[in-house]
């Protein structure tokens, strides 16, 4: 029979396991938890000593109870079970998100946190505080705060892109803004057409919409548009999610001869784009974006400030005509009510001062020196680089004798390197790739290329 003593005694354990209750931390007093609980003292006096025997807790005398250290026992290593997860989507963004100090996360898809670290966070809450105090206790508007919407049309007008603040939508962060746009216009069984390789949680939420994706193969110029036109011909989609500049996986830029074909097809064939431009504050502003081109005629653009601030703001835009942004707005107050007033606050601070401007030239001067560095390396090796760019942070890469990536991946895994695949990143995730995304940041730790060289010289 379970005792009272017993009940509370595995409570407390149960949070000592979870790290709630952490090593050295005192217990609440006797007292504390007799009043809480409503037990008597002796019931919580039985269960700290069912405590001290387990070897959980120790008494100290006029102290109190004191959580112990607990040996941990060594986590086994990834196996292939577990790496051949990484074909399920959602089990690539817990890895993502997964902080491992230890790991060289070589297909990270952020940059390296030292790059981002100069922008303070911390120096801008009472900036932040000082804008509105009593508007931070209540929901914002549904197209996001005012004053950061004026900062995007600037921000937007750098990028040859002319809106209004009626057309600018503020979201949280540009995963939401493209679920959004999902809702609104994919309806179940929905054909839309999709990079490929492209952004794989854009694939899963396709997924989880019942959409029918369309894969346009992804050349180191662009889209291929004699795939794309026989799409549009065949099956007659509504949307075309891509990435014009930086594109994720390749980090391939689309020419300005293909950028204007792809809108003479959008126009030819009533096709709507999503440009997504996560890493727009990492490319020279001048690059061609269809966004820019069409000017929001057939294009919807995506952005946000996730890879150049700070992923844990959670700030992203869509920026579209101005009656398809008051549906959007509506669909997202239905949907989340608001997206977080501090947070959009907080960016438009950062916009306000001299210094965001210092940061991007020094992300952008970071990036070019990492992404040379990187394409020695893998010239060193004998790879193949899908895509050259002056700066990109992903480098799409075939490595010498090495036909199966996911494969190499495994191999890597006990020396703490972590890939991401090529086969991730395919609609069709069944088949086998000899590509993988490399982060040109992470790339820079020496423990990768000396793990790539060993591992190389094995295969030969």
């Amino acid at each position: 029979m379970t005792t009272i003593a017993d009940s509370l005694a595995d409570t407390l354990a149960r949070q000592i396991a979870s790290g709630a209750y952490k090593a050295g931390d005192k217990l609440p007093s006797l007292r504390e938890l007799a009043q809480l609980h409503s037990y008597a003292k002796n019931t919580v006096v039985a269960a700290f000593e069912l405590l001290v025997s387990r070897g959980l807790v120790e008494p100290r005398r006029g102290s109190g109870y004191f959580v112990l250290a607990q040996s941990k026992p060594k986590p086994p290593e990834e196996d292939a079970g577990s790496l051949g997860r990484a074909m399920d989507i959602v089990w690539l963004m817990r890895e993502q998100l997964k902080t491992q100090p230890d790991a060289v996360a070589v297909g990270d898809g952020f940059p390296p946190v030292e790059w981002l670290a100069d922008v303070r966070l911390d120096k801008y809450h009472p900036k932040v505080v000082r804008t509105g105090l009593g508007a931070l206790f209540r929901y914002g508007s549904r197209f996001g705060y005012a004053p950061l919407r004026d900062h995007l049309v600037r921000k937007l007008a750098d990028f040859g892109i002319g809106a209004e603040p009626r057309q600018i939508v503020l979201t949280h962060g540009a995963n939401e803004a493209m679920d959004i746009v999902i809702r609104y216009f994919v309806p179940p069984g929905g054909k839309v057409l999709v990079d490929d390789p492209g952004y794989y949680p854009l694939f899963g939420k396709l997924k989880l919409a019942g959409a029918q994706m369309l894969a346009v193969p992804r050349l180191a110029d662009g889209p291929d548009l004699d795939v794309l036109e026989q799409l549009l011909i065949a099956e007659r989609p509504r949307l075309f999610f891509t990435q014009s500049l930086a594109h994720n996986p390749t980090g391939s830029d689309i020419s300005p001869a293909k950028a204007f074909r792809v809108l003479q097809l959008a126009q030819k064939y009533n096709l709507l784009i999503v440009e997504n431009d996560p890493l727009a504050d990492f490319k020279p502003t001048a690059l061609p974006r269809l966004s820019a081109l069409d000017q929001l005629e057939r294009t919807i653009y995506i952005g946000s400030f996730s890879k150049s601030f700070s992923a844990a703001l959670r700030v992203g835009f869509i920026a579209c005509g101005a009656d398809l942004a008051s549906d959007l707005a509506d669909l997202k107050a239905l949907i989340h009510v608001s997206s977080s007033e501090y947070s959009e606050r907080t960016v438009d601070v950062i916009l306000s001062e001299g210094h965001y401007q210092r940061h991007l030239n020094r992300l952008q001067t970071r990036l070019g020196e990492a992404t040379r560095k990187a394409l020695q390396l893998f010239d060193s090796v004998d790879a193949e680089v899908f895509a050259r760019t002056p700066q990109s942070l992903y480098i799409w890469a075939a490595l010498p004798g090495v036909a199966d990536s996911l494969a190499f991946a495994k191999e890597l895994l006990p020396r703490k390197i972590v890939m991401a695949p090529g086969r991730i990143f395919s609609v069709d995730s069944t088949q086998v790739s000899r590509w993988s995304r490399f982060n040109v940041g992470a790339m820079a730790d020496p423990r990768f290329a000396k793990a790539l060289r060993t591992a190389l010289r094995r295969r030969a």
